[in-house]
């Protein structure tokens, strides 16, 4: 703990020195040889067709509007109160273009289109079939990408854990030096709080810039996880689709009882399969914790619902989703296990001490459990 006030020459405690929107009409002149006649009064457009808003109204000026409406090329200028009547109460006066929203767009992504092409090279230079390629591309994410930002997230939590003995210290230290200078200046305890926690702030701060490792940065694998499950989940709809050119392939590239991978699993083994294996991971997660805390408890409890939630879902889905999905879990779950291994603890030259047995140990903590 020396060291610590040596190398970062900090003290333990600073005090301070001193306790309508506007709308524009474009008119457009008149064609040769006609007369501009008066403009119909809102109250007309407000009857006519039985519209009451403005945005149903078709426009005449052959412009669209920003709520998507429909405009014509046929009335022009001169039209009465009475064309625009008839022409508001025509069929399909609203654009139904942009009715996909922010899923075309993100199904219609640069990452997306990524990962597609990633597929289709993948399954075109090993010559696997769609089932085989599905597994593999996802086998071959998750451990060249996900599992060394899984490892790198072990190594910090690690340094975290390391520190909690010396910021103790370091709290029970700065409390008595606040009470002491409370009793000097005539703090109140709610000002003798706040001079600690902002004190106590500050310092594991500098102690956590000390050893690099900010718990910030052990949230980088889910940031880049999640993103990446989202794209190659889409890439694998967007195949499956009827208008995309590999559709035929994915209709006869399955295997066992999902022999076409463009359709949901009407068996639902691969989606109750996908339940069982998060129900899974969830439960050797939650194990790790001898003591949890009621928010801890909540945020598992919603894991858990949503695992369950992904069954029904996972059945609605194409196969070639549902087979990725459930292979992702899985691999997962493997990658788990073996960063529990004492050999992969000593690679990555953890600081807090490990259990030598593993998995004898989780084996144990999993029947005491559920055995009660």
């Amino acid at each position: 703990m020396l060291s610590v006030w040596s190398s970062t020459r900090f003290s333990i405690l600073q005090l301070p020195v001193r306790p309508a929107c506007s709308g524009v009409i474009h008119r457009r002149p008149p064609a040769p040889g006609r007369t501009r006649s008066a403009p119909p009064s809102l109250d007309g457009l407000h009857r006519s067709g039985g519209c009451r808003h403005l945005s149903g109204v078709r426009t005449l000026s052959g412009v669209r509007t920003l709520s998507g409406v429909r405009t014509l090329s046929g009335v022009s200028g001169s039209s009465s109160g009475a064309d625009v009547a008839d022409a508001a109460g025509a069929p399909d006066a609203v654009d139904v273009e942009g009715a996909g929203g922010w899923y075309s767009s993100l199904s219609d992504s640069g990452p997306v289109h990524l990962c597609e092409h990633f597929l289709v090279s993948l399954q075109q230079v090993s010559g696997f079939p769609w089932w085989l390629s599905v597994v593999v591309a996802t086998l071959s994410v998750r451990t060249f990408i996900t599992l060394p930002l899984a490892a790198y997230q072990l190594v910090i939590i690690s340094k975290v854990e390391a520190l909690q003995v010396e910021i103790a210290e370091l709290a029970k230290r700065l409390r008595y030096e606040v009470s002491v200078r409370a009793r000097e200046r005539g703090w109140t305890e709610k000002q003798s709080r706040f001079q600690f926690q902002k004190n106590l702030r500050r310092i594991v701060s500098q102690l956590y810039i000390r050893d690099n490792c900010h718990p910030f940065k052990a949230s980088l694998l889910v940031w880049v996880q999640l993103p990446l499950w989202i794209s190659l989940s889409l890439a694998l709809r967007n195949l499956s689709l009827d208008q995309s050119a590999r559709q035929a392939e994915l209709a006869a590239g399955g295997a066992l009882w999902f022999p076409d991978l463009t359709s949901p699993d009407s068996t639902w083994i691969l989606p109750v399969c996908l339940g069982l294996t998060n129900l899974l991971v969830v439960e050797v997660f939650s194990l790790q914790r001898v003591a949890t805390s009621r928010f801890q408890r909540l945020v598992l409890n919603s894991i858990r619902g949503f695992s369950v939630l992904m069954i029904p879902i996972a059945a609605a889905v194409p196969s070639s989703m549902a087979l990725y999905w459930f292979t992702s879990s899985l691999v997962g779950f493997g990658h788990n296990l073996v960063l529990r291994s004492p050999t992969v603890h000593k690679i990555l030259r953890l600081q807090t001490q490990r259990s030598d047995s593993p998995y004898r140990d989780l084996l144990s903590a999993f029947i005491s459990k559920y055995r009660k």
